[in-house]
């Protein structure tokens, strides 16, 4: 037996106000057509005020939980760019609500590749033979940290959670993780960025003697920032190179794929990484345009529509590929399990 990650529980969750196009037309220089035929996005899900990325991630937790049908796991990872603090973690209050008790709990944080480092993460965890169920969430609240005059990101970005459940298993099993690939590169660092309030810029300069952080000339800038041509660019190609990678470490050949799912960021991006590949687009699962970008929830988002609604059956062959800040990247390979249902 060789032992595997095996996706067991899939759960998924959306905060209930809506945004669509037409709203956005009422505050900002926009229109519906132009963020359709840019974006392929007609509306967004955006969490209130007081509610927290904690809160999807518990939502959608307790959902992949469910659909596992257990209340036990040995770990959780939770993969954000938006945490309810930036210490401690987002992870242990998450697994403490969800009744999880004292289990390793932890955040990765990879931008909107972040669901597929927390697969990676958990897969070694199981591996290691360090846990044997690890509940992976990937949530971002995208709306709090977005610049309410910028219509390039608002018009994107959605709120929301989605998260999954493996156990210990086989590698020949349905739903055992097929290979990962990840990758990252640091020099494009400023093309994905939220430039002000860590230690390489911080608020205010520290005053403790020897201090050498100064805050920048330009001032603060709390804000997500992207740039959008050379993002378009890099995350084509990397997520072309990856899935490939990926596919071909599992022995399949691009027409076995079934299902693609790629991070739900932009649809020009999703449909121009399917026809380099290629993939036919009919197998392309759409979700962006009723939640926009939602991050790091992205993929699991997609994968739990396309389940609910018809699109995955058992042994069907998935490939998963995302990109994200950082610049990170991935992608994996699976063959669909039965899942229980929400």
């Amino acid at each position: 037996m060789s032992r595997a990650a095996v996706l067991c529980g899939l759960g998924s969750w959306l905060p209930p106000t809506v945004v669509t196009n037409q709203d956005l037309e009422a505050e900002l220089d926009t229109t519906d057509a132009w963020i359709r035929s840019r974006t392929g996005i007609s509306r967004r899900h955006v969490a209130d005020r007081d509610t927290a990325t904690s809160d999807l991630a518990v939502e959608a937790g307790a959902r992949a939980l469910k659909s596992a049908g257990s209340d036990a796991v040995d770990a959780v990872v939770v993969a954000t760019t938006t945490p309810d603090h930036s210490c401690p973690a987002t992870a242990p209050s998450v697994a403490a609500r969800l009744g999880l008790g004292t289990v390793a709990a932890f955040d990765v944080a990879a931008v909107c590749t972040g669901f597929l480092y927390g697969l990676a993460t958990a897969a070694g965890l199981i591996s290691a033979h360090t846990a044997e169920r690890v509940l992976v969430i990937g949530a971002d609240k995208f709306s709090g940290i977005l610049d309410p005059h910028d219509r390039s990101t608002r018009a994107i970005f959605g709120d929301g959670a989605g998260a999954a459940v493996l156990r210990a298993g086989d590698a020949a099993e349905a739903g055992a993780l097929g290979p990962l690939v990840l990758g990252s590169d640091g020099t494009g660092s400023d093309l994905i960025s939220v430039r002000s309030g860590g230690s390489r810029e911080p608020w205010y300069a520290p005053t403790a003697p020897g201090s050498t952080a100064v805050p920048s000339p330009r001032g603060p800038d709390p804000y997500f920032r992207m740039t959008g041509k050379a993002v378009f660019r890099n995350a084509v190609e990397r997520m072309v190179e990856s899935s490939r990678t990926a596919a071909g470490r599992a022995g399949w050949d691009v027409e076995d794929i079934d299902l693609f799912v790629a991070h739900q960021a932009n649809l020009r991006i999703m449909h121009a990484v399917a026809d380099r590949l290629p993939v036919p687009r009919s197998r392309c699962h759409v979700h962006l345009d009723r939640a926009g970008n939602t991050a790091a929830a992205s993929l699991p988002l997609a994968l739990d529509d396309a389940a609910v609604s018809g699109r995955l059956g058992a042994g069907d062959r998935v490939l998963l590929t995302a990109f994200g800040g950082g610049l990170t990247w991935g992608a994996c390979a699976l063959r669909w399990p039965a899942l229980g249902t929400v």
